[in-house]
């Protein structure tokens, strides 16, 4: 009996990541491609289409995303004889934004607590909060 709270397409998914993962290091043999992480696969209910999200360290990611894109239609039949599907489903490579969104977002609070430490470094810590000198 299949696990419902694990569905097949889950499960095809991760060893889609894996398997493409081999696929793209051995395969995609481009000098101009960095160091490319995949960060998930979603893989459509009918198994048809799997949208492959990845991030690249180095290079250009506009470049990343032609060379991903122009190896797509080649990774194909060998990801699914590597996992003996009959139908293997059409790649759609995107960027994944996640990390270098979360590295925007540490790098304003970074500035935020940084700009309000140093707003609050002319205070005297010994004085009550009524006695201070708002004009100081």
């Amino acid at each position: 009996m299949p696990n419902k709270s694990f569905p097949r397409s889950r499960r095809v998914a991760q060893q889609i990541q894996r398997a493409l993962s081999e696929l793209i290091r051995r395969e995609v043999r481009d000098p101009r491609l960095g160091m490319l992480t995949l960060t998930e696969v979603r893989v459509s209910n009918d198994l048809s289409h799997a949208r492959v999200y990845y991030s690249v360290l180095g290079g250009e990611p506009e470049r990343t995303q032609e060379i991903l894109d122009a190896a797509a239609d080649l990774l194909r039949g060998p990801l699914g004889r590597a996992l003996s599907l009959r139908h293997s489903p059409e790649l759609h490579f995107v960027a994944d934004e996640l990390i270098e969104g979360g590295a925007r977002m540490s790098a304003l609070i970074r500035q935020a607590v940084s700009e309000d430490q140093a707003r609050h470094v002319d205070e005297d810590p010994t004085m009550p909060k009524g006695e201070r000198d708002p004009s100081a």
